[in-house]
């Protein structure tokens, strides 16, 4: 038996080397085509369990709007009704300073009664009030949130003290469909008027 030399040896076996490689490169490819579809299964089969398991998912944009909406809607309707009594407030302390010092004013007690009746109106049409105001003349000491304060005390005699006395009510929003008085809110303004003592009697003079 005759063996080859190395040297007719060599090529034979650099010959099958790249058929080799060949192979180990085919072999490869399948191991990551396979392991890449065995990761694509097991995501999809995640993301299906995962929804699966929060079926409430993506629902939480709607439940935010809706508390929102919920808790909104009493704060919007306190700041309306505090606004509208705020409103009512001004508007009976501005009345019964207006009407006292229009009626003290005035050349003569009928004259002061109708302007005071007149810048008590006005002071309710300043802020935004279309209901007349129900305007007393009450003695020294009155209060005026009292159901009956008193009246007739208007006077120009030098001297002369006595309080003008403004009511009205401020219904809160939305309360009237429901029926008038359930929830209205009654404000009193009042005003100390005094008669200049060292001014000419007024209270006997004619129009």
């Amino acid at each position: 038996m005759t063996t080859r030399p190395a040297e007719a040896q060599e090529p034979a076996a650099l010959g099958h080397r790249p058929r080799r490689a060949y192979r180990a490169v085919r072999v490869l490819r399948r191991r990551w085509a396979s392991d890449l579809a065995g990761r694509r299964a097991r995501n999809g089969r995640d993301g299906r369990n995962e929804r699966a398991r929060r079926p409430d998912a993506g629902s939480a944009m709607i439940e935010f709007v809706g508390l929102s909406v919920v808790l909104l809607i009493p704060f919007v309707y306190f700041f309306l009704a505090l606004f509208s009594v705020q409103r009512s407030a001004f508007a009976v302390t501005q009345a019964a300073r207006e009407a006292g010092r229009a009626y003290s004013t005035a050349n003569n007690e009928e004259e002061g009664l109708t302007r005071a009746q007149l810048a008590a109106q006005l002071a309710f049409q300043d802020q935004g009030i279309d209901t007349a105001p129900e305007l007393r003349f009450a003695p020294q000491g009155a209060d005026c949130g009292a159901s009956d304060p008193g009246d007739g005390a208007e006077t120009l005699e030098p001297g002369a003290v006595f309080v003008v006395c403004v009511r009205t009510i401020a219904p809160l929003p939305g309360v009237s469909v429901l029926g008038s008085g359930l929830a209205d809110v009654t404000l009193n303004g009042a005003f100390t008027v005094v008669i200049d003592q060292y001014r000419a009697d007024r209270s006997d003079a004619q129009p």
